[in-house]
């Protein structure tokens, strides 16, 4: 390679496509919100019977509905990182 190819490739930002966010459709969005939503649903229930409260004092993991409705919760704010309309 000569200089000027390195250069070129060297001016090139060195960021993943998984870390740039995908441009998609309005009706593929709303399936990726709903998608992401109900993976943290599950994850969700899923820390609930793994991981869960013993005692049952623990505010969120006590009740599996409220540790789902967290999960959910917090699958729909991170879909946003991953997906740009």
């Amino acid at each position: 390679m000569n200089t000027q190819q390195t250069e070129q490739q060297d001016k090139q930002p060195a960021t993943s496509r998984w870390l740039t966010p995908r441009q998609v459709t309005r009706q593929q969005y709303l399936w990726l919100v709903a998608l992401f939503t109900l993976l943290g649903v599950i994850g969700g229930y899923t820390y609930y019977a793994l991981v869960g409260c013993n005692t049952g004092t623990c505010a969120i993991t006590s009740n599996p509905y409220i540790s789902m409705a967290w999960g959910g919760l917090l699958g729909y704010l991170l879909h946003d990182v991953f997906i740009k309309k």
